[in-house]
């Protein structure tokens, strides 16, 4: 059974919220709601409760499916942290930019970090670093909880040397997925680019997210029949966002593909375009 605690813990705030109170050690939400705008493959950016801005696996400049008005990094306005699943370019080639830009936090696997660090991509006080199976709090004065969680894919860094000019491949770090717990309580999972793997009904046991963001393109990720499975029978979310489709010829999974291997369920589906957003 669904544990009830994230529904009490939000309708305490709220009340706490009304009386110009708030819970201990959480920040007063400004109007309780979550904006999540999806960008194309897995860029997503997140507005919490308090107005904090989370930008996740930013591929935009050069991502065939991002609507032109979202190309401009200013356009996401300013961000609090940056999170990446993986070093492939899809995920992580914006990434750097963002974070010096907004002088924000930017968090990935911990190979990742390290090789961001050395090979000069990001300051190392940018470089926030921790690791699968723990979670942290990397916006200073935030309750935000950011948890890494395996993913069942690859992570190697390619790279164009400033000084050779040439591509270079590096170790990038282990992949992952975050789960993102708000300052309202309300759970998030971006799954990053993965497969189907046992543990993820562990995963869906032990943080029980309200929301999944869920790759369904098949050929790289999960394909529309094996998402259904893992929604149905592992994580078995309130909500979930189809995304990591549609970008390339060779990613052939939709939407209506998913939603008809899921079935009648109780989970409920944004099939969200890119540049469209979901208010939670």
């Amino acid at each position: 059974m669904r544990s009830r605690f994230p529904t009490l813990l939000r309708a305490a705030a709220v009340a706490l919220a009304c009386a110009g109170l708030a819970l201990p050690g959480m920040v007063r939400a400004q109007d309780g709601k979550v904006e999540v705008l999806w960008l194309g493959q897995s860029a997503t950016r997140i507005k919490t409760p308090t107005g904090k801005v989370i930008v996740i696996d930013p591929w935009l400049i050069n991502n065939p499916s991002t609507p032109k008005e979202w190309k401009d990094l200013d356009a996401l306005g300013k961000v609090d942290l940056v999170l990446v699943t993986h070093a492939h370019g899809d995920h992580f080639e914006d990434a750097p930019a963002i974070a010096k830009k907004n002088n924000a936090k930017i968090v990935a696997p911990a190979g990742l970090q390290s090789q961001m660090i050395s090979l000069g991509i990001v300051p190392a006080e940018l470089a926030y670093r921790f690791n699968k199976g723990t979670a942290a709090t990397p916006i200073a004065g935030s309750p935000i909880r950011v948890t890494q969680v395996h993913a069942e894919h690859d992570s190697e860094l390619t790279w164009t040397n400033p000084d050779t000019k040439k591509r270079e491949t590096h170790f990038g770090g282990e992949p992952v997925g975050y789960i993102i717990e708000l300052e309202n309580g309300f759970k998030i999972y971006h799954m990053g680019d993965t497969g189907v793997f046992g543990d993820l009904k562990l995963i869906g046991e032990l943080h029980k997210p309200d929301l999944v963001l869920m790759p369904i393109g098949g050929h790289f990720v999960l394909g529309p029949k094996e998402a259904a499975l893992v929604t149905r029978e592992y994580l078995k979310p309130r909500f979930v966002i189809p995304i990591h489709y549609a970008t390339n010829p060779v990613m052939t999974g939709t939407p209506a593909q998913y939603q008809e291997a899921l079935g009648a369920s109780s989970t409920k589906v944004y099939p969200v375009r890119q540049g469209e957003k979901v208010e939670f």
